[in-house]
C-alpha cells in the first residue's frame, strides 16, 4: 500500500519509527517531513499528506502531532478525507470499520515510547464496514458537495 506520513516536530521521532514498520511490512512509504525535531506548523505537514490522499496518490496517510487533534482539523478541509485523531488499538480499528478513515492522525504527547506498531497494522488491516456506515459517509460526502 502508498502511505503518505507527516509530522510536526513533536512527532518526529514516532514517524521514524513508524517508516521503518511500514517498510518492514512492504509498503511504500513516503516521508512528507519534518525533517528534525525542530519546532514547525503541524497544518504543513497535514496539508500536504491529505493533499494527497484527496488526490489519489496514496491510499492512505499517517499524521503525528502532540495530540492528533489538530492534524484531524486540517486534514479534514481536504475533500475525500476522513481523518481521525486515534490514541489506541480500539480506536483504530472502529475508525476504520465505521468512518473508513484514509488518514489516521496520531498523540505523540501521549503515545511516547508505547510501540505503536500493532496499532498501525490494525488500522491498515481493518476493512470498512459498509452498510448503514455507508449511507452515513455518502451524507458527509453530500455536506463536502455543497461547500465547494
Amino acid at each position: 500500500m502508498r502511505i503518505a506520513i507527516g509530522s510536526d516536530h513533536r512527532g518526529f521521532q514516532i514517524k521514524a519509527k513508524l517508516i521503518q514498520v511500514l517498510n518492514s511490512d512492504g509498503h511504500q512509504v513516503l516521508d512528507c517531513g519534518t525533517r528534525n525535531d525542530q519546532a514547525v506548523d503541524y497544518p504543513d505537514f497535514a496539508i500536504s499528506v491529505a493533499g494527497m490522499v484527496s488526490k489519489g496518490e496514496v491510499e492512505r496517510g499517517i499524521l503525528i502531532c502532540g495530540t492528533g487533534i489538530g492534524m484531524a482539523i486540517t486534514a479534514n478541509k481536504h475533500k475525500g478525507v476522513r481523518a481521525a485523531a486515534c490514541s489506541d488499538e480500539i480506536m483504530a480499528e472502529t475508525c476504520r470499520r465505521h468512518n473508513d478513515v484514509n488518514v489516521l492522525c496520531l498523540p505523540g504527547d501521549l503515545i511516547g515510547d508505547r510501540p505503536v506498531g500493532d496499532l498501525i497494522r490494525i488500522w491498515l488491516a481493518t476493512d470498512f464496514d459498509g452498510g448503514r456506515h455507508a449511507r452515513r459517509l455518502e451524507k458527509i460526502a453530500e455536506v463536502e458537495q455543497r461547500m465547494e
